[in-house]
Formats: structure tokens, sequence, C-alpha cells
């Protein structure tokens, strides 16, 4: 790690000035060259076409998720935690012959399904309470 540092240090000194120089190119020209290396890189890694379509498919999924401002940091921590959680309730469905009410049967548990759900329709009841006040604080509209 020290050589790669300082391998990088002795490099990035004297293309200060080319780098600089890359930050005033607009953005629109220097974002087709972006996709250029990253198709390329994709592409490189084990010389499959698909890796490039992977790589647009989750390019367009990323800024869709960025224009309707999804937060990055739940779905980071799904695709840590999912595949253990996936694994824990294939155990717990085995040990229960394949019912759910496993899940309903000790407190805790139904507590935080309880919890959950609460959760999940709570911003859909405040958004439709939210709709219903705003509509009818229109002038001329259900204002009586």
């Amino acid at each position: 790690m020290y050589i790669g540092n300082a391998m990088l240090l002795v490099l990035n000194l004297p293309l200060i000035g080319i780098w600089t120089r890359l930050l005033r190119v607009p953005y629109a020209r220097l974002f087709p060259f972006i996709l250029l290396f990253c198709l390329i890189g994709s592409y490189s890694v084990s010389n499959n076409v698909g890796d490039g379509v992977v790589m647009w498919i989750f390019g367009v999924l990323g800024y869709l998720l960025r224009k309707f401002e999804y937060e990055a940091a739940p779905l980071i921590l799904a695709m840590v935690i999912g595949p253990m959680m996936e694994e824990a309730l294939r155990q717990s469905l085995i040990l229960s012959a394949g019912s759910f009410t496993i899940f309903l049967e000790k407190p805790i548990s139904a507590g935080f399904i309880l919890a959950a759900a609460l959760l999940l329709v709570l911003p859909l009841l405040t958004r439709r309470k939210g709709l219903a006040k705003a509509w009818t604080s229109v002038p001329g509209k259900f204002s009586d």
C-alpha cells in the first residue's frame, strides 16, 4: 500500500495541470467518453457482450433511482443483509414445515412484523391525508 501511494504521488504531481484542465471540459462532451470507458471496462473483464448489457441496465436503473430521489443506503444495506435474511427465512420455514405462522407465535417476532407493517402503511396514510387537506383548501372546491 505504501508503494502504491508513493507511485501515485510521483505520477500525480506532474499531472496536476492535466487534471485541472480536464475539469474545464463541459460535462456534455465528457459524459460519452465516460460511458465508453465504462463499456470497454465491463466488456474487457470477461470478453462478454452481456456484461455491457448488464452495465447499461443497471446504469438506467441507477439513473431512475436518482431521478426519483431514492436513497442509496437502504439499497446497499439490502444487498448486504438480504442473502443472510433469505437463509434465515428458509431455515425457519424448514423448521415449521412451510408454515408462516411461526413468525406470529412469539410476541417479539409478531411485534416486529406489526411495526414493519405500520411503517409501510403510515406514509401512505399521511400522504392521503395531506392530499385530502390540500384538495379541500382549494377555493371553490369542497370548501364548505
